[in-house]
């Protein structure tokens, strides 16, 4: 059985990622997905979090080539997710609560004082 993780976003929702068997065919399906990292206090660091149309479609093997030159014992998890809503607040959900290193930072809800101008 492929290795599964539990990630919690900063709702408290908990998302479960699957590994990515070598061996597996890639679903045409859209889908959540990490890339990780286990320290060396055996805590996992989420480095990346994304979504895509079709996991077979995505180049997700060389994404993690890369992220792999920093990080060498990273992996790639699944989580599929057909609508793309879902998708897209779960990754946000994760990067929000994870802030992992190669996602842009979440953007942050300024209050109407913040947004006005300054003597308006």
């Amino acid at each position: 059985m492929a290795r599964q993780l539990d990630f919690v976003g900063k709702t408290g929702a908990t998302y479960r990622y699957t590994a990515l068997e070598n061996d597996r065919i890639p679903p045409m399906a859209g889908a959540n997905y990490v890339i990780s990292d286990t320290g060396p206090e055996a805590e996992t660091r989420l480095i990346y979090a994304g979504e895509t149309e079709n996991v077979m479609g995505t180049d997700l093997i060389a994404r993690l080539s890369d992220v792999r030159r920093r990080w060498p014992s990273a992996e790639l998890l699944l989580r599929l997710n057909v609508r793309r809503a879902v998708r897209l607040a779960e990754r946000d959900d994760l990067v929000a609560a994870h802030l992992p290193p190669l996602n842009d930072p979440p953007e942050t809800a300024h209050t109407p004082e913040e947004r006005a101008s300054p003597g308006a």
